[in-house]
């Protein structure tokens, strides 16, 4: 059995120690920008699940300077625990999604922190041109650069429900078009999204384990309120997972998943103000715990079922 330190997957946790040899915190921010699939390039609605703030809702203050959040997020976290590095990342909405010039503005005032480690930017594969994977290129000389991918689903089906809005060969080229520019990439994917069987999930790691991806997101669909999949949950519900249920196809994903892959997320934990289901995923703690549990009591690591 393969193990990362005291755990049977590919931690970010554990990456991070093992390449800069502390933990590093995550700060969020928001640098005020749209999205292709809400100023109607693309659409207007918005993914079916994504909230007004964009799949920010823990992100900083878009009126305030990436500057300015650095220094709120430092605070926070010094609070609770002596921390002395960061990774800031911009989450809030499609974070190439704006003029160059103020793209690289908002870039360089991050990495010019000195406690910033690492940019983290979550964007969509279709809003990466040649210019952006320049400055991307040109940035991670600087300090390392990582890109955050909304895939979610490999399937069509599935793709148009949530109104994604583009291709998988899309998504196939930005990969392609990064990694020919020796940026890290970082794919988000969405487990139980509606109408999707076990075998369509495992079928999305199947794909991912054969791309040059360097780590992964898993997470349960949320409901949040204010989204238009609330709507849809409200007047036609669709199957939620138990805690239980996820768990085990969690362990099913980790343990066909290229073992090479950094898993940054296993879990998600919405606003509670604004959850309307799972209400279980609230529990994060819990619900990592039941994991390690499953694991273990399963013999479940990560790559157990993995033939590359």
């Amino acid at each position: 059995m393969k193990q990362w330190g005291e755990k049977r997957y590919y931690s970010l946790d554990y990456y991070l120690k093992q390449t800069y040899g502390e933990k590093i915190y995550k700060i969020s921010l928001n640098a005020g920008l749209t999205c292709p699939n809400r100023d109607g390039t693309v659409g207007t609605g918005g993914c079916i699940f994504c909230s007004d703030q964009g799949s920010g809702d823990f992100a900083g203050c878009p009126t305030e300077s990436v500057t300015e959040q650095l220094q709120k997020g430092k605070a926070v976290l010094r609070d609770k625990r002596p921390v002395h590095s960061y990774i800031a990342y911009f989450q809030a909405f499609t974070n190439t999604y704006a003029p160059l010039d103020r793209l690289e503005s908002l870039y360089m005032e991050a990495v010019q922190d000195p406690d910033v480690k690492i940019l983290s930017i979550a964007t969509r594969p279709d809003c990466l041109s040649k210019d952006i994977l320049s400055l991307l290129s040109r940035i991670n000389k600087i300090k390392p650069v990582w890109i955050e991918l909304g895939l979610q689903t490999i399937h069509p089906a599935s793709a148009a429900y949530i109104r994604r809005g583009y291709p998988l060969s899309v998504f196939d080229k930005a990969v392609a078009d990064l990694r020919e520019n020796h940026i890290p990439v970082i794919v988000h994917t969405i487990l139980f999204l509606p109408g999707e069987t076990k075998e369509q999930m495992l079928q999305t790691i199947s794909y991912l384990n054969r791309m040059d991806i360097q780590g992964i997101k898993l997470q349960l669909l949320h409901v949040l309120q204010g989204t238009d999949l609330a709507s849809v949950y409200r007047t036609s519900p669709f199957h939620i997972p138990s805690m239980e249920e996820y768990i085990e196809m969690l362990g099913e994903c980790i343990g066909h998943l290229n073992p090479d892959f950094v898993i940054h997320r296993l879990t998600g934990d919405g606003p509670k103000d604004l959850l309307i289901a799972p209400l279980w995923t609230s529990r994060k703690r819990t619900v990592l715990n039941a994991l390690e549990h499953c694991l273990k009591e399963n013999d479940i690591w990560q790559g157990k079922e993995y033939h590359g």
